[in-house]
């Protein structure tokens, strides 16, 4: 009985050890219609929020945002592709392309986001890999670089193949990655485009799919997806008040309600919290920030979150490049991100600076040796490909 009594009393203080202090609540559940869905913080790349997020789906039409940054980083916006064979008269969603019409890159980029475009998707896919295999060579080895471990492409538009598949959480890191891009960020957020048209008095005229860009205030993206098999697909995109979220949700009968439902959670419980300033004093190191820091965190978080400075060796490659070590960001003791530390008179103070999920990226990459390497792997097969070189 004693026994008894006292495994009762140890698992009760464990159960107390594990609860927020008093006054302070954790952020309620939330749930949706969907059968799998992922919430994150785009600058910081934290996800806030997982249902079976690691269940591998059909992802439709949402495989145009791995299509759409993978040609803005490889291809040329101002080059003019030809439509094929192949790619006039692609089953599904089309901006209706003729037989070897020519378009620009950018122009392409549009109707594949706005309007879903297969045509286009292969038309980009041709022109920029070289051939289609070229094309889903790259966007396997970008899922890698951006961490994507549960996800496999087999084709530039998602239409259903056997072995193309992603996740909720993978398309939540490759999202907050792509919007990281400026290009497109642009496209992503636009209503209406109007394109030249070669083969008609009038210009193409593009009106968004995503509807969360009149639904939702603040909101700036991404994609809507659709077939028989994946059912209903959407990433969607808010900003406000500085802070940018992103929310998956694959096979969603109402995603429209659940996206809005899935922001106002993350605005209202993860507000960004500053740990750092650009150019701030770290005590105990002499020297400063090389870039500000924020992390979303809720309530129940924020006493549990630390700074620790990292300081290199005087001879090491990063001391000569004028990095001096890095301050790194603990929460619950687990690294969350960290940013440079420099000189109080760097010349990196005056550089713009990349977003906290860059780093979060280089970070779960490993060295800066290890990245140069991945990159120089990924141009060389991209002009092996291609033929193309920078």
């Amino acid at each position: 009985m004693r026994k008894g009594c006292l495994l009762l009393l140890a698992l009760l203080l464990v159960y107390m050890g594990a609860l927020p202090p008093a006054g302070v609540s954790a952020a309620p559940g939330v749930k949706t219609g969907a059968t799998a869905a992922a919430l994150i913080d785009v600058a910081s790349g934290r996800l806030l929020y997982s249902s079976r997020g690691d269940t591998p789906m059909r992802i439709a039409s949402l495989t145009k945002i791995m299509t759409a940054i993978v040609a803005i980083e490889h291809g040329h916006l101002t080059d003019r592709a030809k439509v094929s064979k192949n790619a006039f008269g692609k089953e599904g969603s089309s901006i209706y392309l003729k037989l070897n019409e020519e378009m620009n890159l950018k122009d392409l980029l549009y109707g594949l986001m706005l309007r879903s475009g297969n045509d286009a998707a292969v038309t980009i896919a041709e022109h920029v890999g070289g051939s289609m295999e070229g094309f889903v060579f790259l966007m396997n080895e970008k899922a890698k670089v951006v961490g994507m471990t549960n996800s496999s492409f087999k084709n530039p538009s998602g239409l259903d193949e056997q072995g193309h598949y992603s996740t909720a959480n993978d398309m939540a890191k490759l999202t907050a990655y792509a919007l990281g891009n400026p290009v497109f960020r642009e496209i992503v957020k636009t209503k209406v485009k109007k394109v030249p048209n070669p083969n008609e008095s009038w210009d193409y005229s593009w009106v968004n799919k995503n509807k969360m860009l009149s639904l939702y205030e603040g909101a700036d993206g991404v994609k809507t997806g659709y077939t028989k098999l994946a059912k209903r697909c959407l990433v969607s995109s808010a900003t406000r008040g500085g802070q940018q979220l992103a929310v998956v949700t694959l096979n969603d009968p109402d995603d429209w309600i659940d996206h809005s439902r899935l922001l106002d959670f993350g605005f209202k419980h993860y507000p960004l919290l500053s740990l750092a300033q650009k150019g701030e004093a770290i005590e105990g190191t002499g020297l400063v920030a090389g870039a500000s820091f924020q992390y979303p965190a809720e309530q129940a978080e924020r006493g549990r979150l630390a700074r620790q400075p990292i300081l290199y060796d005087a001879a090491s490659v990063e001391s000569r490049l004028g990095e001096a070590g890095r301050l790194q960001f603990l929460l619950d003791g687990k690294p969350v991100g960290s940013v440079p530390l420099v000189a109080k008179d760097s010349p990196r103070l005056k550089q713009k600076e990349r977003s906290a999920y860059s780093f979060a990226e280089a970070e779960e990459l490993g060295s800066g040796n290890s990245r140069k390497w991945l990159y120089i792997l990924t141009e060389l097969t991209r002009v092996i490909f291609t033929g193309q070189a920078d």
